[in-house]
């Protein structure tokens, strides 16, 4: 049953920043800071609503640089990802199903989607935004190995989680629209398709990356062998 709980938690947390975060971008009409915000606030949310019973990953990302640091099993990483991916799955879903109530809306007009090239808001080319989500997720990624580290705070890590995935949403928006999360790309755009679909490989595989070498520099210069994979609250 505690397996069960993280499982669902992870479903539940990822859902809710696919609903809610990829919600906004499109009701704001994709408004860089109100966007960010929500992204960041979502996910300092559910630090303290899931933390205690997963850890709060809900991101596929996470989990991964997790296992290759060690603080994590390989068959709670598979059904950590599994989950995350149906939860951005299911809240892209029903996110399309709310805005279709909108008059004219379809899904081609966007669900918060990545994208790069023409799909990037400034036109960026494929290779700089590979780089730019491979070194935002290892940021990103950075910060939370510090911040749930057995030598900080106790009960801060979600703000400073949340208040750096804002900041890294405030510079990534117009680059690549920000996934550092591959669930998070997955979801919208499997509902998107065309372009949004042939172009989520890069979201895929580039935020792996950056956990990966975020994972691999915070084992080998900071980790001191006493942290756990706890919870981050």
């Amino acid at each position: 049953m505690k397996d069960t709980q993280k499982y669902v938690a992870e479903f539940l947390g990822t859902f809710t920043l696919v609903f809610i975060a990829c919600g906004v971008a499109v009701v704001s009409g994709a408004d860089l800071v109100a966007t960010a915000f929500a992204f960041g606030l979502v996910v300092l949310a559910m630090v303290y609503a899931i933390g205690p019973i997963s850890g709060c990953h809900i991101n596929p990302a996470i989990s991964i640089a997790m296992l290759v640091a060690g603080k994590m099993k390989g068959k709670d990483c598979l059904m950590y990802i599994i989950a995350q991916f149906l939860g951005a799955i299911v809240g892209a879903g029903l996110l399309l199903v709310v805005l279709n109530g909108i008059p004219g809306f379809e899904a081609s007009d966007g669900l918060g989607q990545n994208g790069y090239g023409e799909h990037s808001i400034m036109h960026v080319s494929l290779s700089a935004c590979f780089l730019a989500e491979v070194l935002l997720t290892a940021v990103f990624l950075f910060v939370i190995f510090g911040s749930t580290s057995k030598a900080a705070p106790k009960g801060f890590a979600g703000i400073s989680i949340g208040l750096t995935l804002t900041f890294i949403h405030l510079i990534g928006i117009r680059i690549t629209g920000t996934s550092v999360n591959p669930a998070r790309s997955f979801g919208p755009a499997l509902f998107v398709r065309g372009d949004a679909i042939s172009q989520v490989w890069l979201f895929l595989i580039a935020p792996v990356l950056g956990a990966i070498l975020a994972a691999l520099v915070w084992k080998l210069f900071f980790d001191s062998g006493s942290e756990e994979a706890s919870p981050p609250t």
